[in-house]
């Protein structure tokens, strides 16, 4: 099949994605690479099962979304056993069969050049989406970028199941017309000792060239709304409480400070369950530290809650942080890692191994600890605290080292050259 070549110059861009909403890793990522390839002159579009963006750009099939109840229940029967019924196998193929009509009535509906697909075939949250996403592309041979935030041998959750003949054929697929883009060296290591497949190392991103503005009035009452007082430090725990953030290590750190201090939680739990936050409560209680649930408060635009309080977005939270904490156990890069720097707020930082390998190795001044509290990163952090000059001298240092590793400069030389290769000069 002999395709006509697009204006490389204005591509119009198909996302391809579970979800585009909300304040979730993958969501944010994406809506800076479209920031960044609109500038260069090209339009995006989106197809999900849920989300935020405007009605005219976006396609929405509701059964793409991981928590929609049709593909919790099939999920249910496709991890923790190994073996799958007849009626599962044709219950996926249905749904795959559904996805791919959509996936090509959306290409065809916005004239799509470029499909980037956001972790769909990366993590089998959604199986027969991956599937009908790889049938599209080799049946199309359409141009595509599989930008992989998360793969599936990095969850526990996944590594018992019934479907690895789909893992094997889409979670990610190998085809001649799909470039790999990876955010860490260790995942394409991983890539291609499992698959084969190559990989770009592209890492997450920030608008490093333009520094954050002033807070404004609006975000001088976020102390006040949540009732934090002169007197207290606000420190932020700026993540989903999920277990592998290893919040239970913030909790302990607040503890043992000593001074008084606030651990502000920023995100909710849901997408593993909610046993963790049930443990992150009551160990908060034993240790008598003060601890704020904000999730209904932190949305990715103001406005108000139902109940007429204030909703804030994450950057009219940082701001006011004292010391933002990031215990991570594991993390395919590290958002919050680059938002502490880009708000120059000190950061409290579990060793894991992205940051061991890829972060840290560029300059980077944390407070660090390795896999528990110790007495020398509680004693750092109390001089933190308590000298203003040593935070500006130490996150001015962090902001012009990110801004020369993680800008959106670098991310568009990326997408030179990967457009090249894809569509020729």
């Amino acid at each position: 099949m002999i395709r006509k070549l697009p204006d490389i110059n204005h591509l119009r861009i198909g996302f391809v994605s579970t979800r585009f909403a909300g304040t979730d890793g993958v969501t944010l990522e994406t809506k800076k690479w479209a920031t960044v390839l609109e500038h260069m002159g090209h339009t995006c579009f989106y197809f999900a099962g849920l989300t935020d963006l405007p009605e005219d750009i976006s396609y929405i099939v509701p059964e793409a979304f991981f928590h929609h109840p049709e593909i919790e229940a099939l999920n249910k029967n496709l991890f923790y056993q190994d073996t799958r019924p007849i009626e599962v196998t044709l219950k996926i193929y249905q749904l795959k069969q559904h996805f791919k009509s959509h996936l090509y009535t959306f290409v065809a509906k916005y004239g799509i050049d470029l499909l980037i697909v956001e972790n769909a075939l990366s993590i089998p949250v959604n199986v027969p989406l991956g599937m009908a996403i790889t049938e599209l592309i080799a049946e199309t041979g359409h141009p595509t970028i599989a930008h992989h935030h998360d793969m599936y041998w990095e969850r526990k959750r996944f590594m018992v199941n019934c479907v690895w003949d789909y893992l094997k054929m889409a979670f990610p697929p190998s085809l001649p017309f799909i470039k790999h883009v990876v955010i860490n060296s260790i995942a394409g290591s991983q890539l291609a000792y499992r698959t084969g497949l190559s990989s770009r190392l592209i890492p997450n991103v920030m608008d490093y060239d333009h520094p954050p503005a002033p807070p404004d009035e609006y975000a001088s009452h976020v102390r006040g709304d949540f009732k934090i007082g002169k007197d207290e430090k606000l420190i932020l725990q700026p993540t989903r409480i999920v277990q592998r953030k290893g919040i239970e290590h913030a909790i302990e750190l607040v503890s043992r400070l000593e001074i008084p201090a606030r651990l502000v939680i920023s995100h909710a739990a849901g997408d593993e369950g909610l046993e963790y936050e049930k443990r992150i409560r009551d160990y908060a209680d034993r240790l008598n530290v003060s601890t704020l649930f904000i999730s209904d408060c932190i949305k990715d635009r103001r406005g108000m809650t139902s109940d007429c309080r204030r909703v804030y977005t994450l950057a009219d939270i940082y701001p006011n942080a004292d010391l933002v904490t990031y215990p991570s156990e594991m993390e395919g890069f590290g958002n919050a890692f680059l938002e502490a720097i880009y708000y120059k707020r000190p950061i409290v930082v579990n060793t894991y191994s992205i940051y061991e390998v890829d972060i840290k190795p560029k300059g980077f001044e944390a407070i660090e600890f390795d896999g528990f509290i110790t007495e020398k990163c509680i004693d750092y952090a109390r001089r933190v605290l308590e000298d203003g000059a040593a935070v500006q001298e130490m996150t001015e240092k962090n902001y012009h080292i990110a801004r020369r590793h993680y800008s959106y400069r670098i991310l568009e030389r990326h997408f030179h050259s990967l457009i090249t290769e894809l569509f020729g000069d």
